[in-house]
Parts: C-alpha cells; structure tokens; sequence
C-alpha cells in the first residue's frame, strides 16, 4: 500500500538507483550550432589578439599560447589524430603523456607563427556546417601584407565546444603535423617515449 514505511523505503531506493544510473549514462554531445561555432572562434581570437598585442616577451606569451591552447581546442583528440596508428598500440600512460609534451610543442610552433601577426589583426566572418563539424572562416590582416584566411574546424564531440584543426594559409594542422609526428617517430626506430621526451624539448 502507498502509505506502507517498507513500500515507502523500497520506493525511495529504487528511485534513487534509477537516478544514479541514469547519471551514469553516457551523456549525448551538445548540440553545436553555427554561432556557438563562431563565438568560439570570437573569444579565442580575442584572446590571440589580446596575447600578440600585450607586449610580453616571447616566452611569456608562449605560456599565454598554450593556456589558450587548452582552453579553446580538443587536445586529446588533436593528439591521437596525429599520433595516427601509432596511438593505437600505445598505453595509456604513453598517450597521457603525449598529448602533455604535444601540447606544449603545438603551442611553442603555432604561437610563434601567430605571434608575427603583432600589430595586426583576425577578424571572424561566418561558420559553416562540414559533416559532423563546422568551418569557421576567419581573416587574419598583417600590417604591409595581404590578407589572407584562417580556418577554423569546430566540434562538440568532446562534450563542449572546442576547436580540434586550423588552416592557415591553405595548410592544415592536422595533416601536416601528422606527417611530422610520422616522420619523428620514424628517426626513433619508432620509440614513442623517445620522440616524448623531445617533444619537450622542441
């Protein structure tokens, strides 16, 4: 009966253990959207053209690189992806352990391409859907140089909002540094803890 204590108790439990089981599913990705894509986009380059502009020396805004870095892109996913068939027989302390010095050596590469846009500017234009992700276009504008585009790839596959590849120029992140990791590991003999620990020094 409904005002039974053992049916009350029963009840409560139950409910309870649905509800944590149902916590425990896996939750569905967000439901990305061309302006999340872009506004995205909005806030990291704000923050690019906040870093290039500061004024700080190049190691301090190299540190500021790759806390945007973090912060704005899919680094598990970026790292695995370059790592390429190599990240599937590594463990998972070598993967952890990767993606950190990757981090820092993506950071240090394209901050320092992106720190000679000093005294110039990206602005955002528009997102698109491709596939599964959006494109966001953006223009960078150099002083005595021509403009030309920066390209953003934007997913929620993660859980969030993060970009996960940039195109500059026509050269894309994850493909030209998929065949630099290749290569890498290649002049290793294909020691993974070996091209790590130059990772961090690179």
């Amino acid at each position: 009966m409904p005002n039974d204590p053992t049916f009350s108790r029963r009840g409560f439990a139950v409910a309870l253990a649905a509800a944590a089981a149902l916590t425990a599913l896996p939750r569905p990705a967000l439901a990305l959207t061309a302006e999340a894509a872009k506004q995205l986009v909005d806030r990291t380059v704000a923050d690019i053209n906040g870093i290039i502009n500061s004024g700080k020396s190049e190691s301090a805004m190299l540190k500021d690189f790759e806390q945007l870095f973090v912060r704005y892109a899919d680094v598990p996913t970026i790292a695995r992806s370059v790592l390429g068939t190599a990240a599937r027989s590594a463990s998972k302390a070598q993967l952890s352990a990767f993606t950190t010095a990757f981090q820092g050596y993506i950071s240090r590469k394209y901050g320092r391409r992106f720190r000679e846009f000093q005294g110039g500017r990206i602005d955002v234009a528009e997102a698109k859907a491709l596939k599964s992700y959006f494109e966001v276009v953006s223009t960078a504008r150099l002083k005595g140089q021509q403009p030309f585009e920066v390209r953003w790839h934007v997913s929620d596959k993660s859980g969030k909002s993060l970009f996960f590849n940039i195109i500059i120029e026509g050269v894309n992140m994850l493909s030209s540094e998929r065949a630099e990791m290749g290569a890498l590991l290649d002049q290793r003999g294909g020691d993974l803890d070996r091209l790590i620990a130059d990772l961090r020094t690179l």
